[in-house]
């Protein structure tokens, strides 16, 4: 079902300007999580939120159940999915969580140096020069770090 209403979800959300950053339904919630270059504000919130709720009066995401409808930004430690996601992180400090299988680390932190289509350069401590490349494919798990008092 989740991949149907984010199919559903997505184009409404970019035609508002909007990009659907996750999307997480569980037993009574729907969470949307949405985003923009620069960052969204309570307006944008609260447009998205009326319409995907227009939408769901339409098209009840749960039939016959209740839930609630979340709308938010994806805060100051913002999960990273897609490559466009990624691409727009170069620069920033980064965790990432590789696959068992990967045979990697599972747990790498470091500051995305690059992002392509088929995966990312992460640069830091304990890095080889020049970095690793890692697979999207290899990524279980992909989020930016806030750090408290950091220079912007």
């Amino acid at each position: 079902m989740g991949d149907e209403l984010q199919d559903t979800i997505a184009p409404m959300v970019e035609a508002l300007g909007l990009e659907l950053v996750d999307l997480e339904v569980r037993p009574g919630v729907v969470k949307v999580v949405i985003d923009r270059e620069g960052g969204v504000d309570l307006d944008a919130i609260s447009g998205a939120t009326r319409e995907i709720s227009s939408l769901f009066d339409r098209k009840d995401p749960m039939p016959g159940g209740r839930y609630t409808l979340e709308v938010s930004s994806p805060g100051l430690e913002r999960p990273l999915k897609t490559p466009a996601q990624f691409a727009r992180a170069v620069g920033e400090e980064v965790t990432l969580r590789t696959i068992p299988s990967a045979g990697l680390e599972r747990r790498l932190r470091g500051t995305l140096e690059s992002a392509d289509d088929q995966g990312v350069v992460l640069t830091g401590e304990g890095m080889p020069v020049g970095g690793s490349r890692i697979s999207y494919a290899d990524i279980e798990r992909a989020r930016t770090v806030f750090e408290w008092g950091a220079a912007s």
